[in-house]
C-alpha cells in the first residue's frame, strides 16, 4: 500500500506538472497580470511554485507529507488536512449512502437475474444494467436534476445545506434532504456492474453439480438459493462491493459538479483547474488510501465468511 500510494502521488504530480494550465492566468487573470510589476509577478510565481523545479517541489512535498504535513492549500489558504476534513465530512454521507444502496440493490438484482435466467425478470435486469452502464454519470445527474428539482420541485437544485441558513441552524435532516438526489444518482450508476457480475456467479452456482444433487433430493429453489447459492457468491460479491469504492469516489467528482455539492470531488476539480498542487496531491493520496483500505478490509472479512480460508491461512 505504501508503494502504491507513492506511485499515485508521483503520477498525480507529473500530470499536474505537464498540464497546460498556467496557475497565474487561471487564478489571477491575463488582464490583472498585464497591470502588475515584475516584482509582483515574481512573488506570485514564488507563491504558486512556478519558479521552483518540479523535482524539487515534489521532494519538498514528500518530506513534509512523511512528517504528517500535507502542506497549505493555495486556493483556500488553509492547511490541506483541514480542507480535506471539511470536504470529506460533506461527502461522507453521500458516498456511504450510495455505496450501501448500490451494493445491496445490485446484489439482490443479480441474484434474481441468475436464479430466473432467461425469464422476463432476467431480461429486465440485464436491460437496465446495460443501459445504465453505457449512460454517462453526468448526463444522468443532469436528467434527475431537471426532472426532480426543476420540474417536480421535490428536491433542491444544489448545495449540501439550505441557502441563507447559518451553520448552527442546519440540521441533519437538511443535509440528508440535500444529499438524496446526488446519492441516488451514484447508486443508480453503481448498481449495474455489481448486478451483472453477481448474475454470472449465480448462474454458475445454479448449474453446478451440487445444485443438481440438491434438486434430485427434492429441495425447493428457495432453499437451494439460501443454503447453497448465497454462501458461494458471498465472497465475489464482497470483492465487487469493496472494489466499487473507487467507482463511487470517481463518480462523485462529476455528480458533485452537477449538483454544486461542496464535497471532496468538487474540491478536487477546483484544485486541478486552479493548479493547487498540495490540495490535489492530498486529496488523491487520501482517496487512494481509502480504496486500498477497502480492499484490505475485504480480504480480512473473507475469513469471517468462509472459515476454510482461515484454516488455509494458518497452514500457509
Amino acid at each position: 500500500m505504501i508503494l502504491l500510494l507513492a506511485a499515485v502521488s508521483v503520477v498525480t504530480f507529473t500530470l499536474v506538472s505537464i498540464s497546460p494550465i498556467d496557475p497565474l492566468q487561471a487564478n489571477v487573470g491575463q488582464t490583472a497580470l498585464g497591470s502588475m510589476s515584475e516584482e509582483q509577478i515574481e512573488k506570485l510565481q514564488s507563491y504558486w511554485g512556478v519558479d521552483t523545479p518540479p523535482l524539487e517541489r515534489y521532494l519538498n512535498w514528500a518530506k513534509d507529507f512523511v512528517r504528517g504535513d500535507m502542506g497549505v492549500s493555495l486556493l483556500y489558504r488553509q492547511s490541506v488536512s483541514e480542507v480535506i476534513k471539511v470536504k470529506l465530512g460533506n461527502s461522507l454521507l453521500l458516498l456511504v449512502t450510495a455505496w450501501l444502496i448500490s451494493g445491496l440493490l445490485g446484489f439482490l438484482l443479480g441474484i434474481l437475474a441468475g436464479v430466473f435466467r432467461g425469464s422476463w425478470i432476467d431480461k429486465l435486469i440485464k436491460g437496465y444494467s446495460l443501459l445504465i452502464a453505457s449512460t454517462p454519470v453526468f448526463w444522468l445527474a443532469l436528467l434527475l436534476l431537471l426532472v426532480f428539482s426543476v420540474w417536480l420541485k421535490i428536491f433542491p437544485i444544489g448545495l449540501s445545506v439550505p441557502i441563507g441558513v447559518e451553520a448552527a441552524g442546519v440540521t441533519w435532516l437538511d443535509r440528508l434532504y440535500h444529499a438524496v438526489l446526488p446519492a441516488i444518482t451514484l447508486s443508480i450508476t453503481g448498481v449495474a456492474n455489481i448486478a451483472m457480475h453477481t448474475r454470472e456467479k449465480m448462474i454458475d452456482v445454479m448449474e453446478s453439480d451440487y445444485m443438481l444433487f440438491a434438486t434430485a433430493r427434492g429441495e425447493s429453489k428457495k432453499t437451494m438459493v439460501i443454503r447453497h447459492g448465497l454462501r458461494n457468491i458471498a465472497l465475489p460479491a464482497m470483492t465487487l462491493q469493496f472494489a466499487s469504492i473507487s467507482e463511487i469516489i470517481g463518480g462523485s467528482v462529476l455528480v458533485e459538479q452537477v449538483f454544486s455539492y461542496p464535497g471532496l470531488g468538487q474540491a478536487a476539480v477546483a484544485a486541478g483547474t486552479g493548479s493547487d498542487v498540495p490540495l490535489l496531491l492530498g486529496i488523491t493520496v487520501v482517496t487512494a488510501a481509502v480504496v486500498f483500505a477497502g480492499n484490505f478490509l475485504a480480504n480480512v472479512l473473507y475469513g469471517l465468511i468462509d472459515p476454510r480460508m482461515r484454516k488455509r491461512g494458518r497452514k500457509l
